[in-house]
């Protein structure tokens, strides 16, 4: 039998997916304006529904609910937007990427990541996503906060996007049982020390390079989760397979 308020909450559900579009949007128009802390607070508010929004959907029972709506594609459509596409503009804009051949590169990442969405193994049963699982917006802010070369950017880039045909599965914080409990503890402290490094970013009209007003020990330090996080996957990854 229908329940309208069960539709109506399943419906919610899809809204707030979509208003991650919305932070994305926001995103473009700040990073246009320069405002490098702004994009980024957009991008963390779009990670965070993100991060819940399934949780949401697994509670309201979206698939029972909205049969005729398919709420994972309108997630990945929300999530090329606001971890490919809006972190290779911010990237471009900046300045971050070589003069010669900066789109190139910008545009490498987004075809080999729209590959990695459109791969039917993008995510498996047990909860590992297979292949680089495009991260943009995390490595766009790594980049412009340490300030490398243009070169180094684009080398980094380049090989980010090589795996995301090598077909290794990486942890899925939320939802990887194993360590579960560690992971997502270390990932909010993460999460909270990388807002801090948002928070140091120059703001519209601000002058100078980005990545002089973030500390170079702050930003060491935070390379903890990511290191973590690779180790772990990798380790995870060989046994599955039995290596």
């Amino acid at each position: 039998m229908r329940s309208p308020v069960s539709a109506a909450a399943a419906w919610a559900v899809h809204a707030y997916t979509a208003s991650g579009a919305i932070c994305g949007f926001a995103a473009v128009l700040a990073t246009l304006d320069h405002d490098y802390r702004a994009a980024f607070l957009w991008l963390a508010a779009s990670t965070f529904i993100d991060g819940t929004d399934g949780m949401l959907a697994r509670r309201a029972d979206v698939k029972r609910w909205t049969p005729t709506f398919d709420g994972a594609r309108l997630d990945d459509i929300v999530d090329y937007l606001t971890y490919v596409f809006v972190p290779m503009l911010l990237l471009y804009v900046a300045g971050t990427l070589p003069a010669a051949g900066g789109l190139l590169v910008a545009g490498v990442v987004l075809v080999s990541s729209g590959y990695g969405f459109a791969s039917t193994d993008a995510k498996t049963d047990d909860y590992f996503f297979t292949g680089f699982p495009s991260y943009w917006n995390v490595v766009a802010l790594y980049l412009l906060a340490a300030g490398l070369s243009p070169i180094v950017n684009a080398a980094i880039l380049l090989g980010l996007s090589a795996l995301v045909f090598v077909r290794i599965g990486y942890v899925y914080p939320s939802r990887t049982p194993v360590l579960r409990g560690l992971t997502v503890t270390l990932c909010v402290i993460w999460a909270a020390v990388m807002l801090v490094v948002v928070q140091r970013l120059p703001a519209g009209g601000s002058d100078g390079n980005p990545s002089s007003h973030v500390p170079g020990l702050l930003l060491i330090g935070s390379l903890f989760f990511p290191v973590y996080y690779t180790v772990l996957s990798l380790a995870l990854h060989r046994q599955r397979r039995g290596l």
